[in-house]
């Protein structure tokens, strides 16, 4: 099911009604309806949707909560100052919402949406939800670029998400489904906890080929190693997807989270890897999971989140300032 965003959810403050300079994303941003024939763009122009879906993490009996997140993460977008060049434009799409406990047909839904997103010349920024909703950005890229093509999947996150889906997939099963069906897609997910996943799990991913890089690795002095390492694996990739976890960050920070992380990684280093991933031109589409609003504080995480979610988006935007005017 495809639900269209109300007005107010992008409202906030106004500094000048007719200064662009002034302007805020609520000002920007371009409500559309997937069901309504779009234009190809011509410029620089991401596209917003949500995926209102916590039937994941509620069957990998997570902290329940992040359907929610969709709408409250564009109220926190609202008011933060619109820095893209003139010329670039922000479209919303609306929510796939999940209903009725139905996942697989929700993310196929997602999929789709994003694979004509895609069609029209769009970046999409996924706003979840559960980390369930990395499959369907997944289901959409893959449609997107054909099957032979070779995918890379930057995963930061606290947990590989590498579990059996014998019974069912969840929140915790994408990538082992992923890489288990389509061996020309490869995994590399920083941020890992290394007792915030098993024994067995570390086997699983050494048995799927996966780089990883654990969380007490990831600390600004060594970041110039990480990144180098992040450029070598995109290196190897036709095309790049790039999804967060929110509980890949430390709880002090991110509070509002279906699994929340003592040791997690700071903002600053998150930032940084979403600058990364984000400036490089192999890289398709951005996702943010796991933010949850009924568990948050004062609105931390969301508002971390939302701040998080604007990188990846000037990120995209500033890769092509060439096509747009000044």
């Amino acid at each position: 099911m495809r639900n269209h965003v109300e007005a107010e959810v992008w409202t906030g403050r106004t500094d000048h009604t007719e200064r662009r300079s002034s302007f805020r994303y609520h000002q920007i941003v371009e409500p559309m309806e997937l069901n309504t024939p779009w234009e190809t763009f011509s410029t620089n122009t991401c596209a917003i949707i949500g995926f209102e879906c916590e039937e994941g993490v509620r069957r990998n009996q997570g902290r329940l909560g992040a359907a929610n997140a969709p709408n409250a993460l564009r109220q926190a977008l609202a008011s933060i100052p619109w820095r893209a060049a003139k010329g670039h434009r922000l479209v919303d799409a609306g929510n796939v919402t999940c209903s009725n406990n139905k996942l697989e047909k929700a993310q196929e839904a997602l999929g789709n949406a994003i694979s004509y997103l895609y069609s029209k010349s769009t970046t999409p920024i996924i706003l979840g939800g559960g980390h369930e909703t990395l499959y369907g950005h997944y289901l959409g890229v893959r449609k997107h670029i054909g099957q032979d093509a070779s995918l890379g999947i930057i995963n930061i996150d606290a947990h590989f998400d590498l579990r059996p889906y014998d019974n069912q997939p969840s929140s915790g099963t994408m990538f082992r489904q992923i890489l288990e069906q389509d061996h020309n897609s490869r995994y590399f997910v920083l941020g890992i906890q290394r007792f915030g996943n098993t024994q067995e799990l570390f086997d699983t991913a050494d048995e799927l080929g996966a780089c990883y890089i654990l969380e007490e690795e990831m600390h600004h002095g060594q970041m110039q190693d990480i990144i180098s390492s992040l450029h070598d694996f995109i290196a190897q990739q036709d095309y790049v997807m790039l999804t967060l976890c929110t509980d890949v960050i430390n709880a002090a920070f991110a509070p509002g989270v279906s699994a929340s992380s003592p040791f997690g990684l700071t903002p600053m280093v998150v930032r940084d890897l979403i600058r990364t991933v984000a400036t490089h031109k192999k890289t398709l589409s951005f996702d943010i999971c796991e933010v949850n609003p009924t568990l948050d504080e004062n609105g931390r995480t969301i508002k971390l989140g939302a701040y998080l979610t604007n990188e990846a988006i000037i990120a995209f935007m500033g890769r092509n300032n060439d096509d747009a005017g000044t």
